[in-house]
């Protein structure tokens, strides 16, 4: 083939910003920037009741707690919020009333304070109490002094209900008319705002006196508490910190305790449902030859293997330390994974060194330890924890035990006969042989280890009495198992289908590191002949299965003949898509021929009755065809939406 200058880019679905939500980040631009405005609005709001300090530092706190938790939520703002959507007042305020992420924040800030006028019934809300942020210590802040029109002002507003001084407040600081403000006080929780907006008229149009630094609660005046008072408290805290650190002492002393648990935090107390869980003696050491007569297939039936499953004092070191991780233990989970100790006895898989650490496997029914310490005693120690409910067959074949110089180390199962190495960028090569002493491999090239670049995928390769399977090491404790073939019918990829079908994407893989990931699927859904008559381009989709369900990512990825590699052009975070309970699939991809023109080229799996393509497309805003595959002319950087119907009659939209 002749050299093309290929260039693909995502043809994904246009995505237009919805007036009616508001990114965190865009919230929090309009809070820092008119942060002083938003304080004087809650301050007015509060009541005047809470004193002039308590006031001041309630309205920070609001302010500050107005933002939704969560840097990644988007936020919506209802149309009675006043954003953009319900209204279009770009009137005075310095364009604050155009920005959406000003009334949101303006929004939450009315209905907190509004919130902590209301009277108490039961248990307070968290605006109704005293805030835990910002704290002054041994100050009391309050507003600058302003004249007599301001404290008449202050006393009017403070003979006001809650509500009335939200809508006084709302008129004459934020400019509203009455329609805007009836909706910020209906979003607020306010269900009649007509008797508040009459009750707010009786109050005189005074809001030039909203502006004055009376009302300013970010210009401050500071003076000293009471300071014989302090000096009281401080001397009955010293007397409480004494006695409970007495306490504390009596109750951490020992009394016949476990002795030295290496790197363990201090034992909280003697339970002994607990010291059952982590006695070296009650571990489970399953009979060598269980595997062979059981009908499970999972970590339950590993024997205890290494050769120091004997060592009680490791074992110990490894069960306190599972329990009680000091500050000198370098914990990790996968994602999903809890990290507390074990509700029993657990079950020991592997003791004994490997390279330079002193390793302890153990299995609680649900999750994977592993134990680590440095084999020449200097302190720190690891415990890394992995999910792995549900695990059975070729998903419980092996584990990792241990990582040193970009290699790793397995332990597998009992029913392995065979192990090797093989490069899943090269479908044709022959593996390498692995040496299996008590069930550990020898070690081979880790792609998890490899800093950058991508130029080989080192896998292992499992044979028992069922056949041959591959894994590959993705950073943690389980590697994942690969697969092959349409979703819900997927065999294993060892096979010449399924090593053919993963060379060029075996790169792809680096994005499911340290992503909790149980399994992945590559499945040949489409070949698509080229609009140049250059060949044929093949359509890939791959999908990572996780242990905890969620957080699945599914790939779909599109090579050009002759390419070496497979370029992922759309993917979707927890769809159905490319999975076993929707295998169908449709992607698409600008491609540039080699004389310089642009084509968009999109597939659907092999149930695509017909694919649509809307925007992006020269001669018009549509391009519809018969069958799985599309390909249409293009503009360079065109943007199309995607859509495909299924000869059953039902309609899938394309990935991203």
């Amino acid at each position: 083939m002749q050299s093309q200058d290929v260039a693909q880019r995502h043809a994904r679905t246009s995505a237009r910003a919805d007036g009616a939500a508001v990114d965190v980040e865009r919230a929090e631009a309009a809070l820092v920037e008119h942060y002083p405005r938003l304080v004087r609005l809650a301050y007015l709001v509060l009541p005047p009741g809470l004193g002039r300090g308590r006031r001041v530092l309630t309205a920070h706190a609001l302010v500050q707690r107005a933002l939704p938790r969560g840097r990644k939520q988007r936020s919506a703002i209802p149309a009675q919020a006043g954003g953009p959507s319900a209204r279009s007042d770009a009137r005075a305020g310095e364009g604050r009333d155009g920005d959406p992420g000003y009334a949101f924040v303006r929004l939450r800030v009315v209905r907190a304070a509004l919130e902590a006028s209301r009277p108490r019934k039961g248990l307070p809300k968290r605006s109704q109490l005293p805030p835990l942020l910002p704290q002054v210590w041994g100050l009391r802040l309050f507003p600058r002094s302003g004249g007599a029109d301001e404290l008449a002002l202050d006393q009017r507003l403070s003979a006001l209900s809650g509500p009335a001084r939200a809508a006084y407040v709302l008129r004459g600081l934020e400019r509203l008319p009455d329609t805007d403000v009836r909706r910020i006080l209906k979003s607020a929780g306010v269900t009649r705002a007509e008797p508040v907006l009459a009750e707010a008229n009786g109050v005189p149009e005074q809001y030039t006196l909203l502006a004055s630094p009376e009302f300013d609660a970010c210009t401050l005046q500071a003076r000293p508490t009471e300071l014989v008072r302090r000096r009281q408290h401080v001397k009955a805290a010293l007397a409480a910190a004494a006695a409970l650190a007495v306490c504390g002492a009596l109750v951490a002393m020992p009394g016949g305790g476990w002795g030295p648990d290496g790197a363990a935090a201090p034992a909280y107390a003697e339970n002994p449902a607990a010291e059952a869980a982590l006695d070296p003696g009650r571990l489970t050491r399953v009979a060598p030859a269980l595997w062979k007569t059981s009908a499970r297939t999972d970590f339950s039936v590993w024997p205890a293997r290494g050769p120091l499953t004997g060592d009680r004092t490791l074992l110990r070191r490894a069960l306190a330390v599972w329990a009680r991780p000091g500050a000198a233990v370098r914990v990790s989970a996968t994602p999903g994974t809890q990290t507390g100790g074990p509700a029993g006895p657990p079950q020991l898989l592997y003791a004994g060194d490997v390279d330079t650490a002193r390793v302890v496997i153990l299995y609680d029914g649900l999750r994977i330890t592993r134990y680590a310490e440095p084999v020449d005693g200097t302190q720190g120690a690891a415990l890394d924890f992995a999910r792995v409910d549900g695990a059975s067959g070729a998903e419980a074949s092996a584990l990792v035990l241990g990582r040193s110089d970009g290699n790793v180390r397995y332990l597998t199962a009992p029913w392995v006969r065979g192990a090797a190495e093989r490069d899943l960028t090269k479908p044709d090569a022959e593996p390498a042989a692995l040496a299996l002493t008590d069930g550990v491999t020898a070690s081979l090239a880790s792609p998890a280890l490899r800093p950058g670049g991508c130029d080989s995928w080192n896998v292992l390769q499992l044979t028992d009495a069922t056949g041959t399977r591959l894994a590959t090491d993705l950073g943690e404790l389980v590697p994942a198992r690969l697969t092959a073939g349409r979703p819900g019918s997927a065999g294993e990829a060892s096979g010449a289908d399924g090593l053919r079908a993963w060379a060029p994407f075996a790169c792809s893989l680096a994005a499911e590191r340290s992503a909790g990931v149980r399994s992945v699927n590559a499945w040949a859904y489409a070949r698509q002949p080229l609009p140049d008559g250059s060949g044929a381009g093949t359509w890939v989709c791959t999908r990572g299965e996780t242990w905890r369900g969620d957080g699945t990512a599914a790939l779909a990825q599109f090579r050009t003949p002759g390419g070496p590699v497979g370029a992922v052009v759309a993917k979707g975070a927890d769809v159905p898509a490319c999975g076993p309970r929707d295998p169908h699939v449709l992607a698409g991809v600008l491609w540039k021929s080699g004389a310089g023109n642009w084509y968009l080229l999109a597939a659907g799996d092999p149930d695509t009755a017909s694919v649509r393509a809307t925007g992006g497309v020269t001669g018009g805003v549509t391009a519809s065809g018969t069958g799985p595959v599309l390909t249409a002319p293009a503009a360079q950087g065109a943007q199309a939406d995607l859509t495909g119907t299924l000869t059953d009659g039902r309609r899938i939209n394309g990935l991203r």
